[in-house]
């Protein structure tokens, strides 16, 4: 019976079986006769959030530009749907085609998340391929790796043929071209991967290996062939107005995380948070133009028939001509009735003029990232806002109506004391005050949601070398919070689990060591870690048992500069002594200023045009 056939009879008894049917609006078929190499892009998590992904849409329809290549989708299949799949013995099968996995060119997955290598494994497994790639031979697909999570590639190492490290409109189609004459060479496999690690931001992981001291620390990182790249630097798309943008998104049949079209306003921040990878990993700093934007925000809402368009970035009110771009869009949005929005808004830079254009069409919460609750700590972590930025733009939000407001902060800071959690509190207390101040004190629409995560150090930033709180430590921090917070009336206090937040340390900063806790893990159960309902850290705990593997060698080790990193050899292009350097600042409590107001020497004009307005 054909596949097509199992899934007419098994979708009706799944929830949401529109996740498994491909089909949408804008998505793309193709005669597979005609196709010379098949990619998959493959999301480690469920339909509604993988469809959410901005680089799903760019690489998709990138890729399908290319007659001779094929790209296809697939996700990680919820709970019921898995169980029925193995049950019936139904290979994960791509959604344009219906083709099992195995068959493919090429799999590529997006690592967004640490806690969803777990479901590469588990999809791998649902595909019939072998999880390490030793065991696999000619007959298997090339597995492949990209996004934020792969410049420490190393847990996966033993799992994944190559990673792509930087942007990838331009070289996966490269790639792809290459597989298409290695297919024709009938050459060994080894032979393609010896051919792409010459690529820039390719790294392969079986031309490299490491050794180890007596105290568990990398001794040295060594490469296996003398032709191997000594470093591997990220791709940089150099020009935003020339790189690759989709005139349409595929349309889902159901709601997902985020219904919407999407514009990409600007790459990189000048912020230099210390604790914020993506600030380091996504520079230079490069904008695209607002003829550029309009015309990509008129191709989406001819194309796709979204309600709301979002203009993103990691700061999108830093853009140089906010108020003019969304001033020009809001008056093409507003006749249509479609809303606009901006997240990742800066407290001390974003206009009021620009939520008054945003509030003509929908008026939605805000989100305020203060990271920390006084001004020592936020000096520490080069978080450039005062209190007197918060309270104004607060006292500013009210006036024009807004009465639901997130805070996010950050716990388990470097050097952060209980005086400063006392100083999130005190936060929230001088906001309620603000707001009866503002407006009528019987109000009661008005709702103050205070959120915590948890600090994790990541690869490649001032903080890397910082050692996590223990989960002790943060859960009694969050108690403390709680207890304050609860007492307030209309704050809400949220807060990220801490035995996740242990599990993303471990796997960010660990080296290729992790690949066996990852299958033991597997063995275990373990999927769907980022789920709170799926879970199971005293699983996690007896895999790293299994792999006689200590996971607070990862998480809690206090490193040294001299210490041998996993991710040394991946080159952001920003230098380690511009991170030890802005380390030493922390611990002396100096800020460094915006580079727009001066180069900080980071290295990233080294390497490529740095575009800092």
């Amino acid at each position: 019976m054909s596949l097509e056939k199992d899934l007419e009879r098994i979708l009706p008894k799944v929830e949401k079986p529109a996740r498994y049917i491909g089909g949408e609006v804008n998505s793309i078929n193709k005669n597979t006769d005609e196709i010379k190499s098949r990619f998959v892009f493959a999301f480690p998590d469920i339909y509604e959030i993988g469809m959410s992904h901005l680089g799903l849409q760019i690489l998709y329809f990138v890729l399908n530009l290319q007659k001779d290549i094929f790209c296809e989708r697939v996700f990680a299949p919820a709970h019921d749907m898995e169980n029925i799949m193995r049950e019936k013995k139904i290979p994960l099968f791509s959604l344009e085609s219906k083709t099992p996995l195995k068959e493919a060119d090429v799999i590529g997955f997006t690592l967004q998340y640490e806690l969803s290598y777990s479901n590469i494994l588990n999809m791998l497994d649902l595909s019939d391929i072998p999880l390490l790639s030793k065991d696999r031979d000619n007959t298997h697909p090339f597995i492949c790796a990209g996004g934020p999570c792969a410049y420490n590639p190393e847990p996966l190492a033993d799992i994944i043929d190559f990673f792509i490290l930087g942007e990838g409109e331009t070289i996966n189609a490269e790639i792809m071209k290459k597989h298409i004459l290695w297919k024709e060479s009938g050459k060994d496999k080894f032979e393609f991967l010896k051919e792409i690690a010459q690529m820039q931001g390719v790294y392969v992981p079986s031309l490299y290996d490491a050794s180890y001291s007596d105290d568990h620390t990398i001794q040295t990182l060594d490469k296996l062939y003398e032709w191997a790249p000594d470093e591997i630097m990220k791709n940089i798309e150099p020009d935003l107005d020339e790189a690759y943008y989709p005139e349409k998104f595929i349309v889902p049949y159901i709601d997902v995380v985020h219904n919407r079209a999407v514009v990409e306003i600007f790459r990189g921040c000048t912020r230099g948070c210390r604790f914020c990878q993506a600030g380091i990993i996504y520079l230079p700093v490069r904008e695209r133009s607002m003829e550029k934007i309009q015309e990509i925000a008129d191709n989406l809402i001819k194309n796709t028939g979204h309600e709301e368009m979002s203009l993103i970035s990691l700061s999108s009110s830093d853009y140089s001509n906010i108020e003019p771009l969304v001033t020009s869009l809001m008056s093409k949005c507003g006749d249509e009735n479609i809303s606009l929005s901006l997240p990742s808004l800066r407290l001390d830079s974003f206009s009021f003029k620009v939520l008054e254009e945003i509030q003509r069409v929908k008026k939605s919460g805000l989100t305020f990232a203060p990271e920390a609750g006084t001004q020592r700590l936020r000096n520490v972590i080069n978080k450039n806002i005062t209190d007197d930025d918060i309270y104004n733009a607060v006292e500013n939000a009210f006036k024009l109506g807004w009465g639901n407001i997130k805070f996010y902060f950050m716990i388990g800071l470097p050097t952060e004391t209980y005086e400063d959690l006392d100083g999130i509190v005190d936060i929230a207390k001088i906001i309620v005050d603000i707001f009866y101040r503002v407006r009528d004190r019987k109000s009661k629409k008005m709702n103050i949601t205070i959120s915590t995560s948890n600090f994790v150090p990541k690869p490649h930033t001032p903080f890397q070398w910082v050692p996590m709180d223990d989960i002790e430590a943060l859960n009694a921090k969050q108690k403390y919070l709680s207890e304050k917070l609860k007492k307030m009336k209309h704050v809400t206090y949220n807060y990220h689990d801490t035995e996740t937040s242990f599990l993303e340390a471990v796997l960010a900063r660990g080296d290729r060591r992790i690949g066996r806790v990852l299958v033991e893990a597997f063995k275990q159960g373990c999927k769907f870690d980022g789920w709170r309902e799926f879970f199971d850290f005293g699983k996690w705990m007896l895999a790293f048992q299994a792999a006689q593997i200590d996971p607070y060698l990862f998480s809690h080790r206090d490193r040294r500069y001299e210490d041998v990193l996993p991710w040394d050899y991946i080159n952001t292009g920003v230098s380690k002594e511009f991170l030890i350097s802005e380390n030493e600042k922390a611990i002396r409590e100096d800020l460094t200023l915006d580079c727009r107001n001066g180069c900080t020497n980071c290295g990233i004009n080294k390497v490529s045009d740095c575009k800092v307005w």
